[in-house]
């Protein structure tokens, strides 16, 4: 009976949006952060539309209690994935109430911080939000979620919706958190964390909050140089208002991706949180206007599968770039459109996956959607596309979508052959060239851009006074750095005056082109060189500074002496290759243990993931190896971020080529936790 029982279950879960609407749920939760464990009560408000005997919420590891269909205690199946209720459900309201604890596996995460602090956030895409709240992994149920969160007082406490309330109760703050539309399970969050944040207000009223940790108030300014600016142009490009009561955004800790657009609060990486000279290298910009336009196109209306993925990440894409355009001109617009073409045309020639199949890849789904949008939009001009953008948002508004609900408003105002449009941009591979080359050239940043590349193949000598004259011109910096990119594998003494006349144009990133391309130093260009040191950017610093020490061993002292304070990116990338980079000089420094602790210090569980690895793969590469370093390397495996994780593993592979090292890690093995023990025990033995 058992068994018979599970698979009617089964069988019921495949339709269940259409025998049951979840409507809303308020949950209740509290959070002991030395067990990572979530625990609550909450409670369901649903509507059985046709009669069913069983109704399941998505509930991964969870231990239930008080289970109750309308206060009525009910007999439960916990499968360790669902939470399953045997019930003969006739149409109408009904009340579903539990309380339950989970020791989350993934989507959320508990980071630790120095001073015993902690930052805990939530990553539901991707994830599954029921690894931490009992939810939906169908993002066709579509629920209004309201969150209590009981914390510490002295941490700010966010959740999707309006702060309805916020009382004190002994040394901690209940948080009460309102939606008042539906969304899908994926887009729940929460984020807390010692954070200040300034308010506005949007052209249209919306409340705006940008946060920062207090230690990264200064960087307020270059961080959110353009974010209300962003708002106000997406709000009027794409015609409908912001469908939210709020909007937020917050940098946390070892994110796992650039950004995540939870409804009415995106979380981002701290390596966007910058000062001026950072921002010249990796802004907030893009993944800002990104993450916001999902609040339309992903939040609002969602794709009904992964099929029709590109009309969330297409459409945020295209969307960011409109917003570019609007802040940085359409150079910088069409000259990205012109880099991510190339990117596609290569790809193609190994990909096979076209944009409308699930297994596309997120350079397909982002990309060449942006791209199928771009085409679009030329082709049936501004004023149809918006009218039928607009139209698609408020048709298919708090639903789900698949790319025939898109067309069928494209064809309302336009006779555009989607048949065509369909085949060409979304259902191969093949990218098509000649219509977007055509559609590029309207720039002329772009029609030189095409003009530089046809001469790949010509000699220099005959090309060299060409790109003399746009060295010296006004042409764009994108154009610029193309001819330093080209004139790489030539030789020096034939390239020389075009590298200095690349230098002169003090556009940080056509000089940063040159500090790339050029890693053997020939010593009469050693002090024009030299001036990419003093350039507001951390990126070509630390190239430079590495090329530099590496080509020039006389003059190591002196490069060390004139970067022996700086810090780089939040990442301490100029710090990290500094400390590498004095280790291994010859008696430059009387106190190398300080340094070297210094440098292990950055390798450990104190920093981010970005600075642990920076400091890692100096250590190693520059043979600075003991204990505390392997430790260190065997933590980093067992890290919530994926990339970090494997960073560990493989170089721990690589280290483990050599004899003496399987020594060093088996002497190192009973000090570690279990976790750590497992992941080397298990790499030990391959």
């Amino acid at each position: 009976m058992k068994y018979i029982l599970l698979f009617i279950t089964s069988f019921a879960f495949a339709q269940q949006t259409q025998f049951v609407d979840f409507k809303t749920v308020s949950g209740q939760l509290k959070f002991n952060t030395s067990e990572k464990l979530v625990s609550g009560s909450v409670e369901y408000q649903f509507e059985v539309l046709q009669p069913v005997d069983t109704i399941k919420v998505d509930a991964k590891n969870m231990d239930f209690t008080n289970v109750a269909i309308n206060e009525k205690e009910v007999v439960f199946i916990n499968t360790g994935k669902q939470l399953q209720i045997g019930y003969h459900f006739q149409k109408g309201k009904n009340q579903l109430t539990f309380e339950y604890k989970v020791k989350p596996k993934q989507a959320l995460y508990f980071v630790d911080i120095e001073n015993s602090e902690v930052q805990i956030w939530t990553q539901g895409q991707g994830r599954y939000t029921s690894n931490w709240f009992p939810s939906f992994d169908d993002v066709k149920e579509k629920v209004v979620f309201n969150l209590g969160i009981t914390y510490d007082k002295n941490y700010e406490v966010v959740s999707n919706g309006i702060l309805q309330e916020k009382t004190e109760n002994n040394n901690q703050f209940i948080w009460q958190y309102k939606m008042q539309n539906p969304m899908s399970s994926y887009l729940l969050m929460l984020a807390i964390g010692k954070f200040d944040k300034k308010e506005f207000k949007s052209k249209s009223k919306i409340p705006l909050e940008y946060y920062l940790e207090p230690k990264d108030t200064n960087r307020f300014e270059p961080t959110y140089r353009y974010s209300k600016r962003v708002f106000d142009f997406l709000e009027k490009e794409i015609g409908v208002k912001y469908p939210w009561k709020i909007y937020r955004q917050i940098p946390v800790r070892d994110f796992l991706y650039a950004g995540m657009e939870n409804t009415t609060t995106t979380l981002f990486a701290t390596r966007y949180v910058v000062d001026s000279i950072g921002f010249e290298d990796r802004n907030y910009t893009n993944v800002d206007a990104h993450e916001l336009a999902h609040h339309w196109f992903g939040d609002l209306i969602t794709a009904e599968s992964s099929t029709h993925h590109w009309l969330q990440e297409g459409f945020a894409t295209y969307y960011a770039a409109l917003a570019e355009r609007e802040i940085f001109g359409d150079d910088y617009f069409y000259s990205k459109l012109y880099d991510t073409a190339q990117q596609l045309k290569f790809a193609s020639r190994t990909d096979s996956i076209p944009v409308l199949n699930a297994k596309a890849s997120s350079l397909t789904f982002y990309e060449k959607g942006a791209w199928a949008l771009f085409v679009l939009h030329e082709s049936i001009g501004d004023r149809a596309f918006k009218k039928a953008i607009k139209s698609y948002l408020n048709k298919y508004s708090y639903q789900t979508v698949n790319t025939q609900n898109f067309f069928e408003e494209i064809k309302k105002v336009s006779d555009f052959d989607l048949k065509k449009f369909q085949k060409t941009w979304l259902e191969t591979t093949a990218f098509d060239t000649a219509t977007a080359n055509a559609l590029l050239s309207k720039n002329k940043t772009i029609q030189e851009r095409l003009e530089v590349d046809k001469l790949k193949k010509t000699p220099l000598t005959e090309k060299q006074d060409y790109f003399l004259k746009i060295l010296n011109s006004d042409s764009y910096q994108s154009v610029k750095a193309s001819v330093v990119d080209q004139i790489e594998p030539e030789k020096y003494q034939a390239k020389k005056i075009l590298l200095i006349a690349a230098l002169k144009t003090n556009n940080s990133k056509v000089r940063q082109a040159v500090a790339q391309n050029l890693s053997s130093i020939p010593e009469d260009f050693r002090i024009n060189y030299e001036t990419l040191l003093d350039d507001k950017s951390y990126q070509t610093k630390e190239i430079a500074l590495y090329f530099l020490w590496n080509n020039f061993p006389e003059n190591r002292s002196s490069y060390l002496d004139k970067s022996k304070k700086w810090i780089g990116f939040n990442d301490y990338n100029l710090r990290t290759l500094w400390l590498s980079l004095a280790l291994s000089t010859t008696n430059y420094s009387d106190n190398h243990e300080a340094l070297i602790s210094e440098l292990i210090t950055f390798s450990s569980a104190k920093y981010e993931a970005s600075t642990r690895q920076n400091a890692l793969e100096k250590l190693i590469a520059f043979k600075i190896i003991n204990d505390q370093v392997l430790s260190n390397l065997v933590q980093a495996t067992t890290h919530h971020m994926w990339q970090f994780s494997k960073f560990g593993r493989d170089t721990i592979r690589l280290l483990l080529k050599n004899p003496e090292m399987h020594t060093s890690f088996n002497r190192i093995l009973p000090n570690l936790n279990p976790d750590e023990q497992f992941q080397l025990d298990r790499l030990l033995k391959e």
